[in-house]
């Protein structure tokens, strides 16, 4: 294992995640809600590129367990905190799920 128990990516690249919704909050609430908790040492919420999924998210990724969240808002953002990386459960129904593995942009109009 490496030197933090959780690694947490948010998107806040690309076209969509950081103009059209608030993944720059959602990364700042994350790492204030580690801080708080004093779990620093232990959880690592990070800044991401474009994650090729473009109109899902803003998209949250939790590893080593390899979950992804999909349409996050902060509210969410805090329920991921407290039941996933601090209770050790994944919240199924936000659980992002694509058709296929690779790129799943949805079509702009």
């Amino acid at each position: 294992m490496g030197p933090f128990e959780k690694h947490v990516f948010i998107c806040t690249s690309g076209s969509v995640c950081p103009v059209e919704t608030d993944a720059v909050g959602i990364h700042a609430r994350l790492k204030e809600l580690v801080h708080q908790a004093g779990l620093a040492s232990r959880i690592r919420i990070n800044k991401a590129g474009c994650f090729d999924q473009c109109g899902h998210g803003p998209l949250v990724a939790v590893y080593p367990e390899n979950v992804w969240y999909s349409r996050v808002t902060v509210a969410a953002a805090e329920a991921i905190f407290n039941q996933h990386l601090v209770g050790g459960t994944p919240i199924k129904h936000m659980i992002y799920n694509p058709a296929k593995p690779g790129g799943n942009k949805i079509a702009r109009p």
